[in-house]
């Protein structure tokens, strides 16, 4: 379906969320950079900054506005630095072996955005006349996507920051509101550039991926949230991955999380919504056919809902206590590449759905893994009958010895996991 070729490491890559605003008490990329090496050995791939240009400051939100309201695409906001300041993070990250991509709003941006004297056929206007906002969010503009000439000047936007900055790829934000042609011409124009650009887009959108190589999965999110809470069935959340198994073509990835931006902002953290099962679904999101993502301080992890407008600073001095427990599923993800190919997808156990376990195994060659994942509330008991599954493998958490065969008993208490390769 995808009219390009994804970059080759994503099939066994990684995404962190960068919330820069709410990273230190300065929320700066010179500050951000000193966790670099941190997030390096956590086994971080692609960096995803949120939006790092100056926000717009009529009818702005709270007491800094939101980053998706953007008053010049081409350049910094000055609370986070200088373009110079950027550049050298993006710099800085190359030298460890790692990607940035850049979070980019195609579909609104600021009342005061420079366009809007520039080029103010760039906006679409209401029966007066007047610039207006999208839905109800009320401190944009829509963008009027019937300009080719706004379409060409949002491409160049986004060229700048590949030739200028060097970035490596983009987040788009909800990129279905933005028309699918505009998106393949800018990934046709912007390959040109730089090859190998990583493009995530904000949607659910099957056909969006003629255009991107990775979407989001709302979906899974929001049952696994009504499951955790009572509000559904544990065959409701397998319906939904079979649904993305057939519905979507075999060479789309899909980004499964726990949190982020919106999710932790507005609707809570993780250990808000997923009553005692969020490190069991971070272990899923990162085992599952899956790029996983990881939000700012997850690692740590951050107990409350960062403000989205106003400052409200991360105390790192506390200790990153998650740091080895994603350090372990990201390592497997990069020590195992041959596990999380397209070839190895996931197979699930038999004898488990009964039991609200997510159990599955994948295999390339003589290379295996297996994972269960107790997600139903009392302990759970399970022997692993499949022949082909019996052998000797090791606890990638532990590091110890286990036996798989038709006698062996496995139990997890409710949120516990086991996952073992040979």
């Amino acid at each position: 379906m995808s009219r390009f070729q994804a970059a080759p490491f994503l099939q066994h890559s990684n995404i962190y969320e960068v919330n820069l605003r709410q990273y230190s008490s300065d929320g700066s990329f010179t500050e951000f950079a000193k966790h670099l090496p941190r997030l390096k050995d956590m086994g971080v791939q692609v960096l995803w900054m949120m939006p790092i240009h100056p926000i717009g400051k009529v009818k702005r939100k709270g007491t800094l506005g939101s980053y998706y309201s953007i008053s010049n695409f081409r350049d910094v906001n000055p609370e986070f630095g200088t373009l110079d300041d950027f550049k050298n993070l993006v710099q800085q990250v190359h030298e460890l072996g790692m990607k940035l991509i850049l979070d980019w709003v195609a579909n609104h941006a600021a009342w005061d955005n420079v366009w809007t004297q520039t080029n103010p056929d760039f906006f679409e206007r209401d029966a007066e006349g007047n610039f207006k906002p999208p839905y109800d969010w009320d401190d944009v503009i829509q963008i009027n996507h019937a300009n080719p000439h706004e379409q060409q000047a949002m491409i160049d936007a986004m060229g700048f920051w590949v030739k200028e900055c060097d970035i490596d790829g983009f987040r788009a934000d909800l990129a279905h509101l933005t028309p699918l042609p505009f998106w393949i011409n800018a990934r046709m124009q912007l390959t040109a550039l730089k090859k190998d650009l990583v493009w995530l887009a904000e949607t659910e959108e099957i056909d969006y991926h003629e255009a991107f190589d990775i979407s989001f999965t709302w979906k899974w999110m929001h049952e696994a949230e009504d499951y955790c809470k009572g509000k559904k069935g544990f065959e409701e959340l397998l319906h939904t991955l079979k649904y993305y198994d057939e519905a979507f073509p075999a060479e789309a990835y899909r980004m499964y999380f726990t949190s982020n931006h919106d999710e932790n902002s507005w609707n809570g953290t993780e250990y808000e919504k997923y009553n005692g099962f969020a490190k069991a679904l971070a272990v899923f999101s990162c085992c599952w056919q899956s790029i996983p993502l990881i939000y700012t301080g997850q690692e740590l992890p951050v107990n409350r809902r960062l403000k989205f407008f106003d400052k409200d600073s991360i105390n790192w001095e506390t200790g990153v206590e998650l740091h080895d427990f994603y350090k372990t599923l990201l390592s497997l993800r990069l020590d195992e590449t041959a596990l999380f190919s397209a070839i190895a997808a996931p197979r699930l156990l038999s004898g488990t759905i009964e039991k609200n376990m997510l159990a599955f195994y994948r295999q390339q060659d003589t290379a295996m893994m297996i994972v269960l994942i107790n997600m139903g509330n009392n302990l759970q008991q399970h022997v692993i009958q499949e022949n082909e599954l019996q052998g000797h493998y090791t606890d990638i958490f532990t590091g110890n010895q286990v036996t798989i065969n038709n006698n062996e008993v496995i139990s997890l208490a409710a949120g516990e996991w086991l996952i073992v390769k040979r």
